[in-house]
């Protein structure tokens, strides 16, 4: 347990909207909500798209009908990424010990820093907030306090702030702890937050109150660990060390509803390829894969699938879900979407040599899939695909280039 710690959540406000008015300036001040496809739904909004009424969650076909004055964009993820890249660079240039936390947020720990900027902790928080801003024209809001559960909780109060900077110290954590509902406080969901509110537990503060011992019986060691964490202790120190995440998926809606087998194979293509890409990236592979398939009556069907081998190339996930692709395909049902989930990482330096493993292709899949990476930095995204059928041209499985180049 480490204590005298001031840890900062930096969270991005809004931060897929914020990227695409930060590229496209003349939608700020409006109503703008981020789409996950023209069949999709609404993903992030703009806090005048919250004030018209725009749902998260909410069907793009329903949104556009109930508030035909909103502006509706399909969301960039490389945009996105790339934005996020920045951002967190910014974060690791102001301090040696940065935590991403995910795509828009970030734990910096800021303890010591008030004397090598010589400012108090306000003041740093304002510095990182207008350097994020002069640079790369994203808003964030900030929360401070001594640990990470109460940093996040600081977060949330400070997007209501004049300032978007929240300090909760050391003699105010009882007063934040009072006005916090229990499910305002990280790590406890719906569910968790219905069984402390069963117990007549509905503040933060109530549930601190309760010895270590009754928290034990009933909510674990979890439990005692988020009571110690508002409390102002540090059991989970900020840290360079990289957490994978627990799973990377890709899905979208299509344009049109679609029975065409080739087309569904084309489409799941293209989001392997994406998820491989970004695990080549953190420089890991994946044992499990899941395949999602939504009907245009929005049923969906989910199905995994272990690999014989842990990998990151395109065409060893392919290979497996295509075949649970013809498993679960349908020629008379119509399609919505279609997506893959990469799961059960493995960092590559952790990789352990398999004496029999009998994988020839191994070696040559990993070249050809950091050729490909290299080839997307230097050209552009999606410079090489992968099909079945270009202009109509039936064609094996492999690598194409544009179609434009193949006539």
């Amino acid at each position: 347990m480490i204590n005298q710690k001031y840890i900062a959540l930096i969270d991005c406000d809004s931060f897929f909207v914020s990227c695409e008015q930060t590229r496209d300036k003349s939608l700020r001040g409006k109503p703008v909500s981020v789409v996950s496809g023209d069949r999709g739904c609404v993903i992030a909004r703009s806090k005048e798209a919250k004030k018209l009424g725009v749902l998260m969650g909410m069907p793009l076909f329903q949104a556009k009908k109930q508030f035909p004055s909103g502006i509706y964009i399909n969301a960039d993820h490389y945009l996105y990424t790339v934005t996020s890249k920045q951002v967190m660079s910014i974060l690791k240039n102001v301090s040696p010990f940065v935590q991403v936390y995910s795509i828009d947020e970030a734990f910096v720990d800021m303890t010591g820093l008030v004397k090598s900027y010589k400012m108090n902790y306000f003041e740093l928080a304002n510095y990182i907030r207008e350097k994020i801003w002069d640079e790369v024209e994203i808003p964030v809001s900030i929360g401070i306090s001594r640990s990470k559960t109460l940093a996040k909780l600081a977060s949330d109060y400070s997007k209501n702030t004049k300032t978007h900077i929240k300090l909760v110290g050391k003699q105010h954590i009882d007063n934040i702890l009072k006005i916090s509902n229990v499910e305002d406080v990280w790590g406890f969901g719906r569910r968790l937050s219905k069984k402390l509110n069963s117990y007549c537990i509905k503040t933060a503060y109530d549930f601190v109150q309760k010895d270590d011992e009754w928290i034990k019986q009933r909510f674990g060691k979890n439990g005692i660990f988020t009571k110690y964490e508002l409390l102002g202790k540090v059991l989970s120190p900020v840290t360079n060390e990289r957490t994978l995440p627990k799973s990377i998926s890709d899905s979208k809606s299509f344009s049109e509803f679609s029975s065409d087998l080739k087309y569904l194979k084309n489409e799941l293509q293209i989001h392997i390829h994406e998820t491989c890409s970004r695990l080549r990236k953190i420089n890991s592979k994946c044992s499990t894969i899941g395949l999602l398939l939504k009907t245009k009556d929005f049923q969906t069907y989910y199905v995994k699938s272990k690999l014989e081998y842990p990998t990151n190339f395109e065409f060893d996930v392919s290979k497996v879900a295509f075949k649970e692709l013809e498993n679960l395909y349908q020629p008379d049902i119509l399609y919505r979407s279609i997506g893959i989930v990469l799961e059960d990482f493995i960092l590559l330096e952790n990789e352990q040599i398999n004496l029999f493993e009998k994988n020839p292709d191994k070696i040559p899949h990993e070249k050809l899939g950091k050729a490909l990476d290299k080839l997307e930095k230097k050209y552009g995204k999606n410079v090489v695909r992968t099909g079945f059928t270009t202009k109509d041209i039936p064609f094996k499985q492999g690598f194409l280039t544009s179609p434009k180049d193949i006539d």
